[in-house]
């Protein structure tokens, strides 16, 4: 499973080298930039009529995001959504799931690596989330050449979700020390060398800390994240790229989770050598990303109804502090 994004840098061709069949391996490269139910759909009917008995995903997050939709269909019953995170029906995702190899040609998600997924559900386009270590990926592959390649503005906006990851990760009250101090590496990683990453993109060595700092951004992720993540959620219906929306909030977010937990505060600040939220905030800047929601097109008229519905994400859950839409609201205004 690939993105047409993939084929057109040519790593189709790398990849498809080293496998038995070649240019002759069923294909499905019709992936969305949000993975949705529709996708999920018509790529287990090309892994159905192919007989296959797994799964490649080469590309970013939304091809590892869908390629574990298609993985569960595989071998479950009903639909899609009766799997999600609050589902009305509850159902629990069992331990037989295709299994799944990831190549990651982006540093962002670090989905390869973590046991969630976000797929849209329905004609509406709400994201459903999808958690459960049986949708763990057997195995994942890095290579930073893959990497080399990908445009600056997309170095970006999956490095600054992996921040994201990370930093929000850290701040869940859950108790995790190991998860803690994976958390501290690849934050130092990501602020230290995104900058570079995107400024230079041939540089190897910024590229290969970028992607090891995805990795552990995914790894702590499913500790919980935060009120970035919570508010993104509603506005993903905006057709909106992740990475960027979670550029704009998180400096905001940090702001007002410093007030909550301020303990935590003091050991990010020491890693970074600096207020963490004013470093997170210049690092958005230096590498180019919007500031402000209007400037992405997002109507004045919404934010209420985005506040309310981040009020019922799991996410906001595993912030520092479960918040209430004015709040939220409050957010909204101040990166409107």
């Amino acid at each position: 499973m690939l993105d047409d994004g993939v084929c057109k840098a040519g790593l189709k061709v790398k990849v498809f080298e080293s496998l038995p069949l070649g240019e002759q391996t069923p294909t499905f490269s019709d992936c969305p930039s949000h993975p949705s139910e529709d996708a999920v759909l018509s790529a287990l009917r090309v892994y159905q009529d192919e007989n296959c008995d797994g799964l490649i995903a080469l590309g970013g997050g939304a091809v590892i995001d869908l390629a574990k939709g298609v993985a569960l269909m595989a071998t479950h019953e009903g639909k899609l959504a009766d799997y999600a995170v609050g589902s009305a029906r509850g159902a629990q995702i069992g331990p037989f799931v295709a299994p799944l190899l990831c190549i990651p040609t982006t540093a962002g998600t670090g989905s390869e690596v973590g046991r969630g997924a976000g797929i849209a559900i329905g004609s509406g386009g709400e994201k459903a989330i999808f958690m459960s270590v049986n949708l763990v990926p057997k195995v994942a592959l890095y290579d930073p050449d893959l990497t080399l390649t990908l445009p600056a503005r997309l170095t970006a906006a999956t490095g600054i979700d992996a921040l994201g990851h990370a930093i929000e990760g850290y701040l869940s009250p859950a108790v995790n020390p190991p998860v803690d101090a994976i958390a501290l590496d690849a934050i130092e990683r990501l602020c230290r060398n995104l900058g570079t990453a995107v400024a230079n993109p041939s540089d190897r060595e910024a590229r290969s800390q970028v992607l090891m700092g995805a990795m552990e951004g995914g790894m702590c992720m499913w500790k919980g994240l935060g009120w970035a993540h919570a508010l993104s959620i509603p506005l993903d219906t905006f057709n909106l790229h992740h990475g960027t929306l979670i550029g704009l909030l998180l400096p905001e977010t940090l702001k007002w989770a410093r007030t909550v937990v301020p303990e935590k505060f003091e050991r990010l600040d020491r890693v970074l050598g600096g207020r963490c939220e004013d470093i997170v905030s210049a690092l958005v800047s230096e590498i180019g990303l919007p500031r402000t929601l209007s400037s992405l097109g997002v109507p004045f008229d919404a934010l209420p109804e985005v506040a309310e519905a981040a009020t019922k994400s799991v996410f906001n859950r595993t912030a520092p502090l479960p918040a209430e839409a004015p709040y939220f609201l409050d957010l909204l205004h101040k990166v409107y």
